[in-house]
């Protein structure tokens, strides 16, 4: 199993404070940062895009993990690639064949891309690629694609808005994420993870662990962010003593 880590999720910091905040959990040891990207068709809020993320690249090292919560991942992926992200995950829920079988999803088209193009393309692009699950989505959605991403995502609130309440539903989707995925495949987490939460979802089998609020919107971030990792590290640690 890979190492834990966070990903701080810039869509709950102080966008006019941006690289002081990002700068302040780089310095506390953060070696990435999760993007959350929304285009109000997908999802149901718009957040931010290029602009945002080319002028953040200027002013940190970080890796710059972008979620693509939009409907035409494929179509945006090089603007984004290009604006500095080093990582692209993409909704399976938008390609095709699940796009056709879930009409209850906005962004579902008739003619999306398959979830292998989707991949092939990202990676064409240099970025890494992952895949991400919303809470109602089995991992038999993203089968054919399993074996040859870099990372899966699991969804634990519904995407579109922060500070949402943890669904503890979705840990045995973790579990057996865990157990099928190799050594170097990442495995994360978002949303509700807080100081009451990342203990199980660590003991499930993440490595990455996405938080917004539970960092940004406390009075000392890069605290919190350490904070969170300890309960992880130790709740993966008991875990592996059973």
């Amino acid at each position: 199993m890979p190492a834990l880590r966070m990903a701080p999720s810039l869509l709950a910091a102080d966008f006019a404070r941006l690289e002081e905040q990002v700068a302040a959990v780089e310095s506390a040891g953060a070696t990435m940062l999760h993007l959350d990207v929304m285009d109000g068709h997908f999802v149901p809020n718009i957040s931010f895009g290029v602009p945002v993320i080319a002028s953040l690249r200027k002013c940190t090292k970080l890796f710059l993990d972008g979620h693509l919560m939009i409907t035409e991942p494929k179509r945006y992926a090089e603007a984004f690639v290009k604006a500095g992200c080093d990582h692209i995950t993409f909704h399976i829920e938008v390609t095709e064949p699940r796009a056709e079988c879930n009409p209850d999803i906005s962004g579902a088209r008739a003619d999306a891309d398959s979830p292998q193009s989707v991949v092939e393309h990202i990676r064409g692009l240099g970025a890494s690629v992952g895949v991400c699950l919303n809470p109602s989505t089995p991992v038999s959605a993203i089968e054919p694609i399993l074996g040859v991403v870099d990372m899966v995502l699991v969804m634990s609130v519904w995407p579109g808005f922060g500070g949402q309440t943890f669904i503890k539903e979705v840990l045995p989707k973790v579990t057996e994420l865990r157990q099928r995925l190799a050594e170097h495949q990442r495995l994360q987490i978002d949303g509700g993870i807080d100081p009451d939460t990342i203990g199980e979802a660590a003991a499930a089998g993440a490595d990455t662990f996405v938080a917004g609020s539970a960092i940004f919107g406390t009075p000392d971030p890069p605290a919190a962010m350490k904070r969170l990792h300890h309960l992880a590290l130790e709740a993966a640690a008991k875990d592996r003593r059973r």
